[in-house]
Order: C-alpha cells, then sequence, then structure tokens
C-alpha cells in the first residue's frame, strides 16, 4: 500500500523528495499517512478533492484484495 500511494503522488508533486509515506495496522484496517511539501497540497487534493478521492478508490481495491480495509489521511 504503501509503495502504491508513493509511486502515484511522485508523478503529481513537483517536489517528490518531500513526500514520506508511512503505513500501520489496527486490526483490519490499514492506514496510509501522506505528507508532502506544503507547495504540493493542493495537487495531492485535488480540485474539490477528486485526486484524493480517486487515490482513496485505488487504495480501497488494492486492500480489499487483501480482504482490509484502507484509510488514507493527508497530512500537512
Amino acid at each position: 500500500m504503501k509503495d502504491l500511494i508513493s509511486y502515484i503522488v511522485d508523478k503529481l508533486v513537483d517536489n517528490p523528495d518531500a513526500i514520506e509515506v508511512t503505513e500501520r495496522e489496527e486490526g483490519d484496517t490499514i492506514i496510509v499517512e501522506l505528507k508532502v511539501a506544503k507547495e504540493d497540497l493542493g495537487k495531492v487534493i485535488g480540485k474539490q478533492g477528486r485526486t484524493a478521492k480517486a487515490m482513496r478508490s485505488v487504495l480501497s481495491a488494492a486492500a480489499g484484495k487483501l480482504e482490509k480495509r484502507s484509510r488514507l489521511e493527508i497530512l500537512e
């Protein structure tokens, strides 16, 4: 999951060196935390949150194959 989000976000941002992705499990839920540079935050979220919603959908599909739930948290 961590690698999947890292790959997607790497293609979206101008400063890929500032990407930090952490992953942890709580029960049957995989929580992925994403940090990017402040100037790239808008690109990751997208207009009306569409990009973030799309990343959450892809993450949910990947987690479904593992019979787990997923949550993407975009941190400032």
